[in-house]
């Protein structure tokens, strides 16, 4: 019987720690996405639904670093926006970089897909002795020839603060909003398979019009 309640239990143990490794980010992500051969993304500018535009820009710089160093290539994001600006009239000031179709974009650039990424959330409430620190985003990569959705989720983070006052728990809050963002693209960003050029380290640096 004692057997029995053991074998019982290590089955109840192997059982979780399969659902925790099996666990993750919820995403979607197409069945085929490693036989389709995306090598070249572009990050779009950021869909910044805060008040806070150096956040934005903090989470496509962090995104870019990331997708590097799994073995995208880096396309600088100055002659992105450049691009977008000149040859469709983009506005950062008035427009969203969803207002620009993939197959646009993939054509001015020559890529093979966009990423899309919003910025829902990077706020902090205080709560007498609490603060709660919250940011969240929501990522999309299309394929630039069809616009079809690759891979795509929603993740949220939230970091909590206590302290006695509240000069001190803003300073708290402040300091982490860069490590939110790391933690947020390192954690979202694990979902999607590594690129062509990911060899378990940094590709060595290209120029963009070295990538061809």
């Amino acid at each position: 019987m004692i057997y029995k309640v053991r074998a019982v239990f290590m089955l109840f143990v192997i059982a979780c720690v399969i659902s925790g490794c099996a666990s993750g980010i919820p995403h979607t992500i197409v069945q085929d996405y490693n036989q389709r051969g995306i090598r070249l993304i572009v990050l779009a500018p950021v869909d910044n639904r805060t008040n806070d535009k150096q956040a934005a820009q903090l989470l496509r710089e962090n995104m870019l670093e990331k997708l590097y160093i799994k073995g995208y290539p880096r396309i600088p994001l100055d002659m992105i926006d450049e691009k977008l600006t000149s040859d469709c009239g983009w506005n950062p000031e008035i427009n969203s970089a969803y207002n620009v179709s993939p197959e646009i974009i993939g054509e001015l650039l020559g890529v093979d897909a966009v990423m899309y990424c919003s910025l829902l959330e990077w706020k902090t409430s205080f709560i007498t002795v609490y603060a709660p620190t919250t940011v969240s985003v929501s990522l999309e990569l299309r394929d630039a020839k069809t616009g079809a959705n690759l891979w795509s989720l929603r993740y949220r983070v939230v970091d909590r603060h206590y302290d006695f006052t509240r000069k001190r728990l803003e300073l708290k809050a402040c300091q982490s909003y860069e490590p939110a963002i790391r933690k947020i693209v390192d954690e979202t960003l694990s979902s999607l398979p590594d690129g062509p050029d990911s060899v378990g380290k940094p590709a060595p640096e290209k120029r963009f019009w070295e990538l061809w």
